[in-house]
């Protein structure tokens, strides 16, 4: 735990008008300060050492889809959280990726203070970066808290976000079975 940012959150509480020193609050900073370090632990992270070697030789070449990945991240412009779904699509050219790798991508990218658009660009880009496959598709679909629980006050309303490379870019007909196949299991 970061003590420079427990007392910032404890100079927030005294901005707002609590007391620190109130039973319920004691240890309030402290627990703030660890929880926000868990939520940006992103930052710390590198590619490279997440995957750990668990990229695989294949001869395996038709599309691979994990989906419905869920994933929590904040918002950069509010600190508040959004939170949802990735689906992840990919056509190998030789190589697949441990299965859980793909969630542990997710999570880094989301472990940061985020926009759903980039972080959608930022995963579909590793998963470039690290299989160099035929093709890479993401979708994001998310809840924002900053759009919830203040401003607007819309409590339905959802973000869905894409973006392709490779062949589902470039094949219409790719990217159209990639779409169908993401609505068929969804528990949406």
């Amino acid at each position: 735990m970061s003590e420079p940012l427990a007392k910032i959150y404890q100079q927030l509480l005294e901005e707002i008008g609590e007391d620190p020193q109130r039973e319920g609050l004691l240890k309030t900073p402290q627990r703030a300060a660890k929880a926000f370090q868990f939520l940006t632990q992103g930052y710390e992270q590198d590619l490279n050492n997440l995957i750990n070697g668990a990229v695989f030789e294949t001869e395996y070449d038709d599309m691979i889809i994990v989906r419905e990945i869920e994933f929590y991240s904040l918002c950069e412009h509010h600190l508040l959280p959004f939170f949802g779904q990735a689906h992840i699509a990919y056509i190998p050219d030789g190589k697949i990726l441990g299965l859980s790798k793909f969630a542990r991508v997710t999570d880094m990218f989301a472990r940061r203070l985020q926009v759903q658009e980039r972080l959608t660009t930022q995963i579909a880009d590793a998963i470039q970066e690290i299989l160099n496959p035929k093709g890479v598709a993401v979708v994001l679909e998310a809840k924002h808290l900053c759009m919830m629980a203040r401003g607007v006050e819309k409590q339905n309303s959802n973000m869905v976000t894409s973006h392709v490379l490779g062949a589902f870019r470039t094949d219409s007909m790719t990217r159209t079975e990639c779409m169908n196949l993401l609505k068929k299991g969804s528990t949406r």
